[in-house]
C-alpha cells in the first residue's frame, strides 16, 4: 500500500517541484514569463532570489523566483502564416454556406 501510494502521488509530485525549479533556475533576461497570480512580464535582471520583471514599459516590480509560473514560448512566424490561411479558408466556407442558404428564386405573392 505504501509503495503504490509511493508511485501515484509521492513522485510525481517531486518531479513537477524538481521540473520547476530547474526552470525558474534557468531564467534569462528578455525572458517573457508569467507568474502564478497571472501577470505577464519579461525578465530584466536575475538576483540570487530574486527577479526583476518588467511589467509595462519603464515598470519594473521585483519578484521572488518561486512566484514565476512558466515561461512563455513565442510563436513562430510559420505558424501564425498557417493560422491566417486556416482562418481565410475558414470565411470562405462561412461565405459559400450564406450563399446557399439565401435562397435566389422569387415567390410570387
Amino acid at each position: 500500500m505504501v509503495v503504490v501510494f509511493y508511485f501515484l502521488l509521492i513522485r510525481p509530485q517531486r518531479k513537477r517541484q524538481q521540473e520547476q525549479v530547474k526552470m525558474q533556475n534557468s531564467l534569462t533576461p528578455g525572458t517573457g514569463v508569467m507568474t502564478t497570480t497571472g501577470l505577464f512580464a519579461t525578465v530584466v535582471a536575475i538576483d540570487a532570489d530574486d527577479v526583476i520583471l518588467e511589467i509595462a514599459p519603464g515598470v519594473e516590480t521585483r519578484w521572488v523566483k518561486a512566484a514565476i509560473g512558466r515561461v512563455l514560448v513565442p510563436v513562430d512566424d510559420v505558424e501564425e502564416e498557417n493560422v491566417k490561411a486556416v482562418d481565410h479558408d475558414l470565411v470562405e466556407t462561412a461565405e459559400q454556406q450564406q450563399g446557399a442558404d439565401h435562397d435566389t428564386t422569387t415567390k410570387k405573392p
